[in-house]
């Protein structure tokens, strides 16, 4: 049953639609242009016949808002939805809404590069598919990574395969620092990372009005296979060409923008500018709901002014792995300069309230965007927000700590909770009073004082199913599509139980191309240090003839590359591969098997390995949100 629209979110609709823009339909235009092929079939499935994506269940937002959703988002939802082939310029083609990302196609001489292959090797593989059916059966020349987040790079298996990059008939292009960042977001604290964007996504949600209508920079992610092909080629510096089946591309670096390793490009020859996503049709984030390192807004705007200054008087059209293009220089011009100007209005007003003894809580309540980006589309928060970037740039720049003396040493959850509960009567009293602050339409204090009643009794029933109601129409409310999908998904969990992670990113592909010292970091990471307190090991693993020396001590795993005349003498060695070895470290079960069948050497007492093992934790990629 859809809970219906609370008198509050109503209100502020209506608001909304009297005073946004909505005359302002050339977004509208340029979703259809060039369109050559609608998406068919609309979904797509995996060799056994899972489904990982159907952009056709987004059909609804053709059709009237019925009250449940924000107008801005819902025209922002039905633009994203707009999908098929299209001709970005002659020679460019994209193929929007197969994933949350877009694909683009660059015809070269003989075959076509591939720019940002989607999340999935599936929806990767029906978007070729599908520019093969109208521009011919061009064999794969190239790959471009624009960044390193696993949207523009996880379906690459899907347009290309290693037998061919390794063969030199497919080359990989990527900005330099790639693997490092792409393996470190998806594995270090990967299981976190991808239980959080099951919120920020909604890819739990039943897409409908009352549900998921899309995450503001995409509908949401596929859930289909993540691939990886390591690049051959870095780019390293801004300025640096490279032709690939002569196709020429002008690199810009912008590393610390939308991602740690990020590039935009010119291709000169065809006066078109990819802004890989540092330039999209919504305010981004300077730091994603689903948990990254903070992004810096100010090298952020610098490199947006650079672009301007390198490539904007040399582009008739700028295209980005997300939404659709802006064509005309002066338009072109226009929109990336508001861009620019948004992410250096917040960064300065931040820091301006900052020394004028403002908190990030406080600053994102007094700051308003000029009257320009107020009323221009694209700079709407439709996936970052001006509320989270500007607590974010407080956090870049102050920390977690608001000089407070109250606010540095807090209990933790559940504690203070039960506290709170305690001393404001007791949970059935919260709970009434949080009800008349429901009907007074205060869904925000709502939801935080049932936050504290349901950390201090999760079994509450009347605090679960009115705190999902406050989180329901909170979502109904949001013009934010990754807030909406949070508070949504907040209700599904109460109501419905954990519905886990959706879309797993640690893949075997991503797995397999981690280095030596990064797999043993990542073991690292899990060790109990409270019980391995008093556990001491020492191993030496000789992977493709480089030795690395392993130590546990004090709660702590560390690892280097030992000195020829090091006379510490390990407890056992190990001798493989590098394959082997990280079949080793990531499935530890198979060990025995491997030294078995002789891939894995082993001299010495293979215990001391065993100890290490048995102090790493197991990740849970279930953990509770809105519950203890």
């Amino acid at each position: 049953m859809t809970d219906p629209v609370s008198a509050a979110v109503a209100s502020a609709h209506a608001e909304a639609a009297r005073t946004l823009p909505f005359s302002d339909d050339r977004d509208h235009a340029a979703t259809g242009r060039g369109l050559l092929a609608p998406l068919s079939p609309d979904a797509v499935r995996t060799s056994d016949g899972r489904e990982v994506w159907d952009v056709g269940g987004y059909a609804f937002l053709d059709g009237k808002n019925p009250g449940t959703v924000h107008p801005s988002l819902w025209r922002q939802s039905g633009l994203v939805t707009t999908s098929g082939l299209f001709q970005v310029v002659p020679g460019i083609y994209q193929v929007r809404g197969l994933d949350l990302s877009n694909v683009t196609f660059v015809e070269g001489d003989r075959g076509v590069v591939v720019i940002d292959p989607l999340i999935s090797v599936e929806t990767a593989a029906a978007a070729l598919a599908l520019y093969r059916e109208h521009r011919g059966d061009r064999p794969v020349t190239g790959v471009v990574y624009t960044h390193s987040h696993v949207d523009h790079f996880g379906g690459v298996k899907g347009v290309t395969t290693q037998e061919d990059v390794d063969a030199g008939r497919c080359v990989v292009l990527a900005p330099a620092g790639f693997l490092e960042h792409a393996i470190a977001e998806n594995v270090y604290a990967g299981t976190a990372m991808a239980r959080r964007a099951g919120y920020m996504y909604g890819a739990a949600l039943e897409k409908g009005a009352a549900g998921q209508v899309g995450a503001g920079l995409g509908q949401t992610t596929s859930t289909g296979t993540v691939s990886l092909i390591v690049p051959t080629v870095d780019v390293t510096r801004t300025g640096q060409r490279e032709v690939v089946d002569g196709v020429t591309m002008e690199f810009q670096l912008t590393p610390g923008t939308e991602a740690p390793s990020e590039m935009n490009f010119l291709f000169p020859d065809l006066n078109a500018l990819c802004m890989a996503e540092n330039a999209t049709h919504t305010l981004h984030n300077t730091l994603t709901l689903r948990g990254a390192l903070v992004r810096d807004p100010h090298v952020w705007a610098v490199y947006l002014t650079e672009a301007i200054r390198l490539f904007a008087h040399r582009a008739d059209v700028v295209f980005a792995s997300h939404h659709w293009p802006t064509w005309g220089r002066e338009d072109l011009t226009e929109f990336l300069s508001q861009q620019r100007d948004l992410y250096a209005y917040l960064h300065d007003q931040t820091l301006r309230m900052i020394n004028q003894g403002y908190v990030g809580r406080e600053i994102a309540e007094r700051i308003q965007l000029p009257p320009a980006l107020e009323h221009a589309w694209h700079a709407r928060g439709y996936y970052g927000s001006v509320s989270h970037n500007v607590k974010a740039i407080y956090q870049r720049y102050m920390g977690w700590f608001d000089g407070n003396p109250a606010h540095l040493w807090e209990h933790p959850p559940v504690e203070e909770a039960t506290r709170y509960v305690a001393f404001m009567g007791g949970a059935d009293a919260v709970v009434a009073k949080a009800r008349d602050s429901f009907d007074d339409g205060d869904l925000r204090w709502v939801v935080t004082v049932l936050n504290h009643v349901l950390f201090a009794d999760p079994d509450h029933a009347a605090a679960r199913e009115l705190q999902a109601a406050a989180y329901t129409q909170l979502g109904y409310g949001s013009e934010n599509g990754t807030w909406r999908n949070f508070f949504l998904s907040g209700a599904e969990e109460l109501r419905h139980g954990s519905f886990g992670t959706p879309t797993q990113t640690a893949s075997p592909d991503l797995l397999g191309a981690l280095t030596p010292a990064q797999a043993l970091d990542s073991i690292a990471i899990r060790v109990d240090g409270p019980r391995s307190w008093d556990v001491a090991a020492c191993v030496d693993w000789v992977v493709d003839g480089t030795r690395f020396r392993v130590r546990l001590a004090n709660g702590v795993l560390v690892h280097d590359v030992p000195r020829e005349d090091d006379e510490e003498s390990p407890e056992a060695t190990f001798t493989t591969d590098k394959a082997t070895f990280l079949r080793a470290l990531l499935a530890p079960s198979s060990i025995p098997e491997l030294v078995a069948d002789g891939s894995l050497q082993l001299t010495g007492d293979g215990e001391a390995w065993t100890r290490v093992l048995g102090t790493l934790d197991e990740t849970d990629p279930g953990f509770a949100i809105v519950l203890p």
